[in-house]
This record gives C-alpha cells, sequence and structure tokens, in this order.
C-alpha cells in the first residue's frame, strides 16, 4: 500500500487526507474555498475535496475552482448524481484538462467500467471504493475491489482506494487485494499501536479492563 490518507495528523502513518462536505458540515465550515485554502498550505500531502454542485456542468466549474486553489489538491468527484446519473462526461473533461482527480462513492464495478474508458491515461487520478459501506449491507466488498483493480490496470496513473474503513483489519485487507490508499479515520489510527499484540496478552488486558470498570462502579450484588 502506498499511504494511508486520514482527517487527523499521524506523522508515523499518515500521507495524505480528505474531506467532504458532510465532514466540512460537522467541523462549522462555513467558507468553503477559504478551508480549503487553508488546509492546502498546512501540508504538502495530497488533500482530496469534494465538489458539492448536483449538477453536472456546474461539477465541472466547482472542480476547476478546487484545483486552482493547490497543486496537492485532488478534486473528489461523486460517481453519480443525486438522481443515480454517471458524472462520466465531467470526469472526462477535467480527466482532459489535467486535473488531479477522486472519484468517489464507489460500490459497483460497473461504476467504473463506465468511467475508465474516459479517463486519461496520464492525469493522476484515484478510485475510490466505498468498502466499509458496501460491507454494511452484508455483501464482501474484496471482490469487487478485485475486479476494479482489474479493470483500471492499464491505466498506472489511477490508483485504487479503500474508503469507509471500519476496523484495523481491513487495512490488512487493503493491502492484501492491492490497494494503494486506505482512508483511515483517528480512532483506528490510534489502534494501530496494538497490532502484534498477544492475544492472550490482550484477553487479559480486556478482563482487566471490565474487572476496574466494575471496581471503579463500585457494582456490588
Amino acid at each position: 500500500m502506498d499511504y494511508i490518507t486520514a482527517c487527523a495528523t499521524n506523522p508515523a502513518y499518515v500521507e495524505g487526507f480528505t474531506t467532504n462536505p458532510s465532514l466540512m458540515k460537522k467541523e462549522g465550515v462555513t467558507n468553503y474555498i477559504d478551508f480549503i485554502r487553508h488546509i492546502s498550505k498546512i501540508t504538502s500531502f495530497p488533500i482530496s475535496v469534494e465538489v458539492f454542485s448536483d449538477n453536472l456542468f456546474e461539477m465541472i466549474t466547482q472542480g476547476r475552482k478546487i484545483s486552482s486553489v493547490n497543486e496537492n489538491i485532488y478534486v473528489k468527484i461523486p460517481i453519480t448524481d443525486t438522481k443515480g446519473n454517471s458524472t462520466y462526461r465531467v470526469v472526462e473533461t477535467l480527466s482532459k484538462e489535467r486535473v488531479k482527480l477522486n472519484i468517489t462513492a464507489i460500490f459497483t464495478a460497473d461504476q467504473v467500467m463506465a468511467i475508465e474508458p474516459v479517463m486519461s491515461s496520464s492525469t493522476p487520478a484515484i478510485i475510490s471504493v466505498f468498502a466499509g459501506r458496501i460491507a454494511d449491507t452484508g455483501v464482501n466488498p474484496v471482490p469487487i475491489i478485485e475486479e476494479i483493480k482489474w479493470l483500471i490496470s492499464e491505466k498506472p496513473n489511477i490508483e485504487l482506494l479503500w474508503a469507509s474503513c471500519r476496523e484495523v483489519y481491513n487495512i490488512f485487507q487493503a493491502d492484501k487485494v492491492g490497494c494503494d490508499i486506505i482512508t483511515v479515520p483517528e480512532p483506528i489510527l490510534k489502534k494501530l499501536q496494538i497490532v502484534g499484540t498477544n492475544l492472550e496478552d490482550y484477553s487479559r488486558l480486556t478482563v482487566k479492563e471490565f474487572h476496574d470498570d466494575a471496581v471503579s462502579a463500585g457494582f456490588s450484588l
């Protein structure tokens, strides 16, 4: 795996950052472009920032504006609009204009099959597969990611990203399947320090945690 993206700094692991309108709303961002300017200056790592228009022509305009802020910006384009219409024309236009893209909210190989032919073979791009959300539906995302990896294999400028990480094991899954990037939220980043812990030791520590909590709570029967 080439690198991990995240929304919080952890120099030991992180080599890129990502955000989206939902996360920005949660953090109280009110000026979209000022926020992009700010975050693009505090790190030289790649930063993915999403357009928010539901109009395909406006997506192109927003993509150009976001891209112009800094060279380390990747413009996130959703794979469809809210009605399910493919954004392949947006991808085609911006890709030809050398705008670095992060195609996001991908759930199926068919979606990638529709856009891969119009993507430049030289403009850097990221295919973001929402593996965690796929798994939430009871479907194993690994075969889907394997197929998508094959679909983009002829274009080395396109990187494959495992999005919506749910647990530390997803990092190992993403690496095994050949993803270049995985987006990892801060709580899971913190758990990386226990990777490799002896399971019997971890079992004992878990029992101790429960016992200590019962004692501190003053439970009695």
